[in-house]
């Protein structure tokens, strides 16, 4: 029996760190950036610290205000407030340090199927991401791709809270049953994702063993855009 095939999403909707481009290598350089950059501009910042006492300090402060959980880019400008302070460093400096973190931090490399996977989706669907860090489709490039782009720092509400997911559709003017959601974390984006009503697809760029399979299964599970558009091919008619 031929299984009944359904209509095609109006909106597909994707994380981006993991999801669309490695974002790991990209903070170790980013970080090696901005000390770097302490070593020329701070220098009592950078003979007081290392790159793993900063992010141990920042540990630290999230431990005690968890609240910063929803802005990582806040999180480490508060580590570095409280650093250049400790080293006796112009706290005033400490924008100009952030700026150089994020421009190393937006310094992406999307993954080879990004960009004809999203022109393939262009014509059939309307596209949106929905991340809870802080990078910047302007600055990378991608941002003509996306008609709608929400973010928990500037939202306030991240992942999985199904409040962020909804808030996407509004913008994007469908209802979550007409959306679909890709991303790479099982609980924050594809739970997040379902509790909110949209089906969730799991990019498993990396083929992870899905070890919560008992509490959490995705509509689907593909290895790159490619395989995004062949399922929604396949499924949908």
């Amino acid at each position: 029996m031929i299984p009944q095939r359904r209509p095609w999403p109006k909106a597909v909707l994707f994380d981006l760190d993991d999801t669309l481009w490695p974002i790991a290598p990209v903070i170790i350089e980013a970080e090696q950036v901005l000390f770097a950059w302490l070593r020329e501009h701070a220098p009592l910042v950078a003979q007081q610290f290392t790159i793993d006492t900063l992010r141990h300090a920042r540990l630290e402060l999230l431990a005690r205000k968890p609240e910063f959980q929803l802005d990582l880019g806040a999180l480490r400008r508060a580590g570095l407030i409280a650093a250049f302070e400790q080293a006796g460093e112009d706290a005033a400096k400490v924008e100009q340090a952030m700026t150089e973190f994020f421009a190393a931090r937006n310094a992406v490399i999307p993954y080879d199927d990004v960009l004809p996977g999203l022109l393939r989706l262009k014509g059939r669907v309307r596209i949106a991401s929905v991340t809870n860090g802080n990078a910047d489709l302007q600055t990378i490039g991608l941002a003509r791709h996306f008609a709608v782009s929400v973010a928990a720092p500037s939202f306030g509400v991240a992942k999985p809270d199904p409040a962020i997911f909804l808030e996407a559709c509004r913008q994007l003017g469908v209802a979550p049953q007409e959306a679909v959601y890709v991303g790479d974390d099982l609980v924050l984006d594809v739970q997040g994702a379902q509790r909110a009503g949209l089906r969730a697809v799991w990019m498993n760029r990396t083929a992870k063993e899905n070890r919560q399979a008992g509490e959490i299964q995705p509509d689907a599970e593909v290895h790159s855009l490619d395989g995004l558009v062949d399922w929604l091919k396949r499924t949908h008619g």
